[in-house]
């Protein structure tokens, strides 16, 4: 495995999701954590996410609850432009600032708010090149914004060693089911 995990997936909106109080997120970030940990064991240092709300947010509350046991565990924050949270709801923006506030590292890619969809093109061209890895929460059967990361990450897969891990809606099911048994 590598030290660069980049962690994507599905907004939260693309999973019908539109409460921080879902009762399906823990599920996903205790799906991500158990990945992290895994990853961790294989000399994990560096998260890198976009600051996406949904699965990207959920992940870098994840890593900071990690860090508290990993404290060499860092997050780095690429945004794919300036201002990406211009037009998010109050409380997206609030958990998009916490976030940016705790990260190890924070930068935005293009030096410019957004002017078209090669932003973030050149997004996902820049997280897969810089990472060893990827973690993502995504279906193919399922269209959604985590498809192009995908993409790119396959693109990579093909021409070297280049780790997909996947978390599927299977993985999610089962995890519940898991959980649901424990409390019986």
């Amino acid at each position: 495995m590598g030290k660069v995990v980049f962690v994507t997936g599905y907004k939260a909106y693309e999973l019908g999701i539109y409460d921080q109080k879902h009762k399906g997120i823990p599920y996903i970030k205790k799906a991500i954590k158990n990945r992290l940990q895994d990853m961790l064991e294989q000399d994990l240092e560096w998260v890198l996410i976009t600051g996406q709300p949904g699965v990207e947010l959920w992940a870098a509350n994840v890593v900071f609850d990690l860090q508290e046991e990993f404290p060499e565990l860092k997050l780095g924050v690429l945004l794919p432009f300036l201002n990406q949270e211009e037009n998010w709801k109050e409380g997206v923006k609030e958990q998009y600032e916490e976030v940016l506030l705790q990260a190890d590292y924070v930068e935005a890619i293009s030096k410019k708010p957004y002017e078209g969809p090669w932003q973030l093109k050149l997004r996902n061209q820049f997280l897969v090149d810089k990472s060893d890895q990827m973690l993502i929460l995504y279906e193919e059967e399922k269209d959604g914004s985590p498809k192009y990361s995908w993409m790119e990450a396959k693109k990579k897969q093909e021409k070297s060693n280049y780790p997909i891990i996947q978390i599927t809606f299977w993985d999610l099911e089962s995890l519940i089911e898991e959980e649901q048994w424990q409390d019986y």
